[in-house]
């Protein structure tokens, strides 16, 4: 089974739903703030979708033209586009991939950082988490002023989700980092030193 692009796959999600030209499955993603999860743009969504088809999960259903405008090419999901829909979605679901975040490498080598900076950079963190955590509350509210269901948008509750971990986990280890529960000097390893093969007596 060939490997879809993120966007690809977000639009073979959408003809899941219902047949489509690209032009509709661009605002249909834009209004629920698909993308914050893929880089949309029209005419790598135009390509994308071609690709679909010429991979045997999408087909062209009807064409229409309004006034002046260019035509437009309505699609829909095959059998193949559902069977290759599912079989991602239940991969990307359930197994956990390897990333590699640059926060999290950051955080591995903050010890480099004097005490108070690297307080002072974790709560310029929080803070920043925050407003981020507040425009999707907006989204929310917006998108359940709509109507739209609640299942369509759980990518964003999720979201959100994990940025309310994000900003407990930093604010608990910033206090303890200013309270000075967090030891920031002294050897790598607490306790007593592990022996080596020279170190040990025959």
């Amino acid at each position: 089974m060939p490997d879809l692009t993120p966007l690809a796959f977000a639009a073979l999600g959408l003809l899941a739903e219902a047949p489509m030209h690209p032009y509709e499955m661009f605002q249909t993603m834009l209004q629920r703030r698909e993308d914050r999860n893929v880089k949309v743009r029209p005419g790598t969504l135009y390509h994308q979708v071609g690709r679909l088809a010429d991979l045997g999960y999408a087909e062209v259903v009807g064409t229409d033209r309004a006034g002046n405008r260019p035509e437009r090419t309505t699609y829909a999901i095959t059998d193949a586009g559902r069977t290759a829909l599912e079989a991602g979605l239940r991969r990307m679901v359930a197994e956990p991939t390897d990333e590699y975040p640059q926060f999290r490498l950051a955080v591995s080598h903050v010890d480099n950082l004097p005490a108070p900076e690297a307080v002072t950079a974790f709560r310029t963190r929080i803070d920043a988490l925050r407003a981020e955590r507040d425009g999707h509350d907006e989204a929310i509210a917006g998108l359940q002023a709509k109507g739209l269901a609640e299942r369509y948008w759980l990518d964003v509750a999720y979201a959100r989700a994990v940025l309310t971990a994000q900003i407990d986990w930093l604010t608990a280890v910033a206090d303890r980092l200013d309270g000075g529960d967090i030891p920031w000097e002294g050897p790598a390893l607490s306790g007593t030193p592990l022996q080596t093969s020279k170190d040990t007596t025959r």
